[in-house]
């Protein structure tokens, strides 16, 4: 029997695979602040239960308005769960 590649499978059925292996954690943060004031940001460091460390990207997402940053953060949620890697 050929082994099933999971990137050809929808995203919804690739999630199922693993579902029933490992509860998930999703670790995110927010901060609304003014675009000027802002001069820079780093990645967030994760420690993990064995003593290793993951890093979180940031991102930034700068609009005129609330409604049009959270179109953006929507999508870019979206995107996130289509490309994740499967565990």
């Amino acid at each position: 029997m050929d082994a099933v590649n999971p990137w050809t499978m929808p995203p919804k059925m690739r999630r199922c695979s693993f579902n029933r292996m490992a509860t998930l954690a999703l670790v995110y943060g927010l901060r609304m602040l003014p675009s000027d004031d802002l001069e820079s940001f780093e990645s967030a460091k994760v420690i993990l239960k064995n003593g290793h460390t993951a890093a979180v990207t940031m991102h930034l997402i700068e609009g005129s308005s609330e409604t049009e940053i959270r179109k953006q953060l929507l999508a870019s949620l979206d995107a996130f769960f289509e490309f994740y890697p499967e565990l």
